[in-house]
């Protein structure tokens, strides 16, 4: 493994997120948790509030031998709805906006450029409105949310949510797939 470095994105539920980044090759690791809010040491039942600021996240690493941080955005452009503010399907709440955290200039002009890009191609339909802002302190989210997908694949939730969300990364992004 070549150096390694962090991604911290906001697409809705973190179940969704971290199980489509699980089955990406050159993903080192996935982590739920939370970040950007002004309540230190959050738990899911303040998240959930919508009261803490915090933002459901991942929080991605990834070799860069392997994968670019452009390459981690168009997956997550793809698989949640950023042009929906502080909403994915019935997921609602300023804990679900689509973020990304960038950790550094270089990052925070990675996700510019393809936001301009996806947008001047009108890629949505609407214009994104994906937030831009540099990362904070991450609080790992509570044990029973790591690795969910994998432990809870027959959970509605799961079945019906994440399972498509997978689906779909697998179809638009079968070269990209941990062998």
């Amino acid at each position: 493994m070549g150096s390694t470095e962090i991604a911290t994105l906001g697409g809705g539920c973190f179940w969704c997120l971290e199980a489509v980044y699980d089955e990406m090759a050159g993903v080192a690791s996935v982590e739920s948790g939370y970040m950007g809010g002004h309540v230190p040491n959050p738990d899911y039942r303040t998240v959930c509030a919508g009261r803490s600021g915090h933002v459901e996240v991942v929080q991605v690493t990834f070799d860069t031998a392997v994968l670019s941080f452009r390459d981690i955005l168009e997956v997550f452009f793809a698989i949640h709805d950023p042009t929906s503010m502080d909403r994915q399907g019935n997921d609602s709440g300023p804990q679900y906006r689509s973020v990304i955290f960038y950790n550094d200039d270089a990052q925070r002009a990675a996700a510019e450029q393809l936001i301009a890009v996806l947008d001047h191609e009108n890629a949505f339909g609407r214009p994104i409105v994906t937030e831009l802002r540099p990362a904070t302190t991450f609080y790992l989210a509570e044990d029973y949310h790591q690795e969910y997908f994998v432990n809870n694949p027959q959970q509605p939730y799961c079945t019906f949510v994440v399972s498509p969300k997978v689906k779909k990364f697998r179809e638009k992004f079968a070269s990209r797939r941990r062998v």
